[in-house]
């Protein structure tokens, strides 16, 4: 890429326009991150500026106690595991509903909402709606490569009301993920409810590991491919501090899954809190805690 050439795409993202989808694959297969890297930090700070926001989250299993596993200062509470039948996941929602009060409920992966499905005889979309009644904010994972019919399941959640949709990656391998988050666009032209895209799988295969290369790579792409997006995300339990603070200066602007515990056995400087504003101010950003609904506290 001449130095002309990459000016122009500074001079059009600086302009608000969109880069086409050619130049972003031609970006994606290049050798050389660095170009990609910059544009898409070059997005994200049109965008954000230099805040980058973190949401505490407590995990609490659908067959656990909620009161006992939700910490006090979590912004949000993820149900996780796989009910045996829908009205074990409703009573599940209601219960950890109890106990949110005003802080966002999210829980399960599309997979379990079509298991649900079939279990009980009852459509996606009726499922979806119970679970949205029952108290249910969102859906935790919404993983383009396994949702067959993205455009026709995003109308049902929409419909069910869900309408701050994050959208992830199971495990398809970065090589196959360009063409799939440049549709997300379209999708978030076409509906507007996608609040974030989450572009780093979320099933880590220990026998063929993501590199570090590749896991940059696609947050950039990530940041160009669906500029209208608001938040590109990183997952820190799952990727840690190194890779977020790189993932940082690559596009993305929000880091999920920070644990809701002040807990502090090696010092305050080690407590959960302390160590994710260090590491994000570390990346030259200003740290702010947001809530499950992307609202900054």
């Amino acid at each position: 890429m001449t130095s002309t050439t990459f000016d122009e795409y500074q001079e059009r993202i600086a302009a608000g326009e969109r880069l086409d989808h050619d130049v972003i694959r031609s970006l994606a297969a290049a050798p050389d991150i660095l170009p990609l890297g910059m544009l898409a930090d070059a997005q994200r700070r049109e965008a954000h500026g230099t805040r980058v926001t973190y949401l505490r989250v407590a995990d609490c299993g659908f067959d656990a106690s909620f009161a006992d596993a939700v910490p006090a200062p979590a912004r949000e509470i993820r149900i996780t595991g796989v009910p045996g039948s829908l009205d074990v996941a409703l009573s599940a929602v209601q219960a950890a509903r109890a106990v949110a009060g005003n802080r966002v409920v999210s829980g399960y992966a599309w997979k379990t909402v079509g298991q649900l499905s079939e279990m009980s005889g009852t459509r996606r979309g009726d499922v979806l709606r119970k679970l949205r009644g029952a108290g249910l904010d969102a859906v935790a994972e919404l993983p383009l490569d396994v949702m067959e019919h993205v455009d026709d399941d995003i109308e049902q959640l929409q419909q069910a009301g869900f309408d701050r949709l994050r959208l992830t990656i199971d495990k398809l391998p970065a090589a196959e993920r360009t063409d799939l988050l440049l549709r997300v666009s379209a999708l978030q032209r076409r509906f507007g409810c996608i609040a974030a895209i989450n572009p780093l799988p979320l099933s880590l295969n220990a026998f063929r590991p993501t590199t570090g290369y590749e896991d940059v790579k696609m947050v950039a792409v990530a940041r160009l491919a669906a500029p209208d997006v608001p938040h590109i995300q990183v997952d820190w339990r799952r990727y840690g501090p190194k890779l977020a603070q790189v993932a940082l200066t690559f596009g993305a602007d929000d880091l999920d899954g920070i644990s809701a515990s002040d807990a502090s056995p090696e010092g305050r400087r080690r407590a959960p809190l302390e160590e994710i504003r260090r590491n994000i101010q570390a990346a030259g950003f200003e740290p702010a805690e947001r809530d499950g609904r992307f609202e900054v506290i």
